[in-house]
């Protein structure tokens, strides 16, 4: 019995694991290059420099605050549920979470200096990241993720091969 209950916990387990991985190699990636650029126009470079001279209590409010600004997000979602039009409420909830993502990630960028002065915040950071990097090298552990992983280099080349030939020379 202990078998069947590990092996079902696996398979609910893995394809979880690897979204997570995913998201944050793919989508993470693209998002934090999207929001440095953002991070380059004048008024948002000020705003980052101002960010980053703030004490280690204020950099933490500043971090912790936008998680706030999803709930009118949320209550959207909510409102739309509650009219039927449930793509709506899926699309502004992927939306306020991708929105979401994208400036805690750049808040952290920009903060991270200060708030690891916090010793227990140095000690969180490094235990969640040491958590993450064990899922991950078991997820890129996994044969299915190395054949997943394959198939999209092929594609990749594949498409290269196809817009080298494409383009005029």
């Amino acid at each position: 019995m202990k078998n069947h209950l590990k092996r079902a916990l696996e398979l609910a387990f893995i394809p979880l694991a690897a979204a997570i991985v995913f998201f944050e190699e793919v989508l993470l990636h693209y998002l934090g290059v999207a929001m440095a650029a953002f991070g380059r126009w004048p008024p948002v470079a000020r705003l980052e420099r101002w960010l980053a001279g703030l004490p280690p209590w204020a950099a933490l409010l500043a971090f912790v605050a936008p998680s706030t600004l999803v709930l009118p997000v949320k209550l959207a979602a909510v409102f739309f549920a509650l009219q039927g039009r449930f793509g709506l409420a899926a699309a502004s909830i992927a939306i306020g979470k991708v929105l979401a993502t994208a400036l805690l990630a750049r808040l952290y960028q920009v903060l991270r200096p200060t708030l690891v002065t916090m010793p227990w915040f140095l000690a969180s950071e490094t235990w969640l990241f040491a958590w993450r990097d064990r899922l991950y090298a078991f997820v890129r552990a996994l044969s299915a993720w190395q054949r997943a992983k394959a198939a999209l280099q092929r594609m990749r080349s594949w498409l290269m091969e196809l817009v080298s030939g494409i383009a005029p020379r």
